[in-house]
């Protein structure tokens, strides 16, 4: 069965948007007292029925509601550089929204091949990842931003902080470093890595280097190993 999005359903708001409602009634040809599940993609899901069978706006009662408890126990913010090729951004948000992740943000390095990032296309495929995988929660997708700036602002002090870069030095596996339950950030480079001095940044706000094991990936393919074994790790 579907599965839909509603964000505010739980400010009040009992209806599809326009994309939504087409695909219910044009497409699955649902109709009133027909039920289906929502999300508002903050980890709750919603047995719904229709009451006006709207193409434009279906509008529904709440039958049931269950917060799912999948990804409670921990909290997975992802850093990255993003990549040049479009299509290998959007792929690795498509499929780290399915395995589960509850923050994005990308920060613009030194060496980065793309300088300029709209989210909008990558917010899209994430609803639709999260709809698809059956999912409750949507991953919240910040805004591109400096290396430095987001050092500066965003750091928390709270988290287990980590970088992974290209260093045959490395000891420490991320999946030895990481401990359940807890809050990440892991930072991931981009294609040409982090600058040294980039490096020594997140050093002095407590990032702690680590190791993706011995081949080197491409920058999508370590955010997808980062966020796997982050899941892993609380499972």
């Amino acid at each position: 069965m579907a599965l839909f999005y509603q964000p505010e359903i739980r400010s009040g708001a009992h209806f599809l948007e326009i994309e939504e409602s087409k695909h219910c009634i044009k497409v699955l040809r649902m109709k009133v007292g027909d039920t289906f599940h929502l999300t508002d993609g903050k980890g709750y899901m919603f047995k719904v029925e229709i009451t006006d069978a709207n193409h434009k706006k279906v509008a529904f009662k709440i039958l049931d509601q269950k917060e799912l408890t999948f990804l409670n126990d921990f909290h997975l913010e992802i850093i990255v550089a993003p990549t040049k090729n479009l299509d290998r951004l959007e792929w690795f948000v498509e499929k780290a929204t399915e395995i589960g992740l509850h923050q994005l943000s990308f920060v613009i390095c030194k060496h980065s091949e793309r300088k300029i990032l709209k989210t909008d296309r990558l917010i899209k495929k994430a609803v639709s990842a999260m709809k698809q995988s059956k999912k409750a929660t949507l991953p919240y997708i910040k805004e591109a931003e400096s290396f430095k700036k987001w050092m500066s602002d965003h750091t928390d002090e709270q988290a287990e902080k980590f970088i992974a870069y290209v260093d045959k030095g490395h000891e420490s596996h991320l999946k030895n470093a990481l401990t359940a339950g807890k809050k990440y950030q892991i930072l991931i480079g981009p294609e040409g890595d982090f600058a040294p001095d980039e490096i020594e940044l997140a050093f002095k706000h407590g990032f702690q280097p680590v190791s993706l094991g011995p081949s080197v990936l491409r920058t999508e393919t370590a955010a997808l190993m980062a966020t796997t074994i982050a899941n892993l790790i609380n499972q």
